[in-house]
Parts: C-alpha cells; sequence; structure tokens
C-alpha cells in the first residue's frame, strides 16, 4: 500500500470504497429483482379472473418476492464487496509502485 498515508487513513479508504461498491451492487441487484418478479407475477396472475383482483395480487407479490430476492442479493455483495474491493486497491497500488520506479 502507500508509505506515505498512515495505515488507518489506508484501512478507511479500503473500507469506503467496499462499502460504496457494496450500495451499488445491491441497488443494481434490487432493481433486477423487481424487474423479474414483475415478470413472473404477470405470468402468475394471468390465470387470475378478474383484472382489478389480479393487479393486486400481482403487486403484492412482486414486492414480496422482490424483498426476499434483494435482501439475499445484498447479503451477497456485501460478502463479496470487502473482497474485492481490497482486490482492486493492492491491483492499484501495485500498478503505481511500477510506474514510480519508471
Amino acid at each position: 500500500m502507500d508509505d506515505d498515508k498512515p495505515v488507518t487513513e489506508q484501512a478507511m479508504a479500503t473500507i469506503t470504497t467496499a462499502v460504496e461498491a457494496t450500495k451499488d451492487a445491491a441497488v443494481s441487484a434490487v432493481k433486477k429483482v423487481r424487474k423479474a418478479a414483475k415478470k413472473v407475477a404477470k405470468k402468475v396472475t394471468k390465470k387470475v379472473a378478474p383484472k382489478k383482483a389480479s393487479k393486486k395480487k400481482a403487486k403484492k407479490a412482486t414486492k414480496k418476492a422482490a424483498m426476499k430476492s434483494s435482501k439475499k442479493a445484498a447479503k451477497k455483495t456485501a460478502k463479496k464487496a470487502p473482497k474485492k474491493a481490497a482486490k482492486k486497491s493492492s491491483k492499484k497500488v501495485a500498478k503505481k509502485k511500477k510506474k514510480a520506479k519508471r
């Protein structure tokens, strides 16, 4: 890592990037999940007779499905993000050192 900055500052930077990456990944995962849940709900509700009832059911179903899968996705990304951020930061530091040697 950088020799100029103290270790605590470097750690904070790494943690901050990890948190940002996790947040972005969770948001995009939730969006994807909602889209997919709506598609599934539409297929399911086509079989139900009256339109108003089916629309309500579709909304409820999509919300429930989206919440469940967004929680799962958020957990996954939360687990993976710190590792990815650490790898990226170490690669960046290595590149900087190579450039500095030249």
